[in-house]
């Protein structure tokens, strides 16, 4: 079971040893790459192509060209081949901006973007408090349209998010369309710190618990929250996903194994079939209402959590469908610091939903956010009563 475990875990995302398996074939060398291979005759006409293509744009371009960008730009459209937003080649230092971002604390402005795919910009999705795009003025659902005079697509949405971070007290430029009209803003970058938990009691004792993002550190918040709330004599939870783009899915787990006690949490299925079950341990269970409040902005991990509560009779969700991301990545870093992030499987919920594209549809409906709060509050009163 450990072992099935660990294989999950590390297939959504974990840092692990990238081993390279090369054919011996023929004796046509690469050491372009970083390592000694041999390619098979059947593959020799595609590198003939690229180095052709590569010794002209060295011969004849008109200026000298940047060596190191070329290689790089090489690996990040061999990815962006594959026609899907979530795979990625990253360089060194993207690949290390991107773990920073995984344990809670980066150097950045403080907003978080999305894909718009119907106009095929960046979205901002939420903005921090206390951060400098609050105090800037950003806001939900603004799109970004250009970093220091460059503009990107969603495409591009993580070679965009990395050239807005940078050192600490650095400004940024960034050009954003509200309302059919770009504004220009200049916004100061400082160190970020990701509060993924916020938890308070309600009303006739009915603890809320609102995961922003699922951080390194969340597991271990969440767990506070919940034995603060059950320890005010909380009768009923609610877990609030809304706006939650996801995260690592070793915090479904931990917060998994704290509500559900023995069920399944999520299951992958690969490109030959092979199922891997992730399941939550049967030491802990929360024996109380729950319901998880969801908005189409709940993605990942988010719907991971969601699926596991509703798929076991844990509880109901309120509000609206949420995302629709039912899709696996792997990511690996290489020796020399760059990396890549890769689709390898497709999820489904514990009875088998397959959810990309299609998301989650709430138990009960609210599209209005201010009533999808009172409406959980509701509907738990009801069943405290029972």
């Amino acid at each position: 079971m450990k072992n099935k475990k660990d294989s999950l875990e590390r297939r959504f995302l974990r840092i692990i040893p990238v081993v390279l398996v090369t054919a011996i074939v023929t004796s046509l060398v690469l050491v372009n790459l970083g390592f000694l291979g041999f390619v098979p005759p059947s593959e020799y006409k595609k590198y003939a192509k690229y180095k052709l293509l590569e010794q002209s744009i060295k011969a004849e371009f008109y200026k000298k060209p940047d060596e190191k960008k070329l290689e790089e730009a090489t690996y990040k459209g061999l990815f962006s081949g594959l026609d899907d937003v979530y795979s990625s080649y990253y360089t060194a230092d993207e690949m290390k901006q991107l773990l920073e971002v995984a344990t809670g604390k980066y150097v950045g402005i403080g907003f978080v973007v999305g894909a718009d795919k119907a106009t095929g910009a960046i979205k901002v999705e939420s903005v921090m408090d206390n951060s400098p795009a609050k105090q800037a003025d950003v806001r939900k659902g603004d799109l970004v349209v250009a970093v220091s005079g460059k503009k990107y697509s969603y495409m591009e949405m993580d070679i965009a998010v990395k050239n807005i971070r940078g050192p600490e007290n650095t400004s940024v430029k960034i050009t954003f369309l509200r309302d059919g009209k770009k504004i220009d803003k200049t916004i100061t970058r400082k160190e970020i710190k990701i509060v993924s938990i916020e938890s308070r009691m309600l009303e006739d004792k009915i603890g809320y618990i609102n995961i922003k993002s699922f951080e390194e550190d969340t597991a271990k918040d969440f767990r506070k929250a919940l034995t603060s709330l059950e320890g005010q004599g909380m009768k009923a939870l609610i877990i609030d996903v809304r706006d939650d783009g996801g995260g690592l899915l070793t915090v479904v787990q931990d917060i998994s194994d704290r509500i559900l006690g023995k069920a399944v949490i999520v299951y992958t299925k690969d490109r030959q079939g092979n199922k891997n079950y992730l399941k939550s341990s049967d030491k802990e269970k929360l024996d109380l209402p729950i319901v998880v409040l969801t908005n189409g902005n709940s993605a990942s991990a988010s719907e991971i959590l969601t699926g596991a509560v509703l798929d076991n009779k844990a509880g109901i969700s309120i509000g609206e469908t949420t995302y629709g991301k039912g899709l696996v990545q792997g990511m690996l870093k290489l020796k020399d610091g760059s990396g890549y992030k890769l689709t390898t499987a497709q999820y489904f919920t514990p009875n088998g939903s397959y959810i990309d594209k299609k998301g989650i549809k709430p138990t009960i409906e609210v599209k209005d956010k201010a009533q999808q709060l009172p409406k959980a509050i509701e509907y738990l009163k009801e069943k405290i009563k029972k």
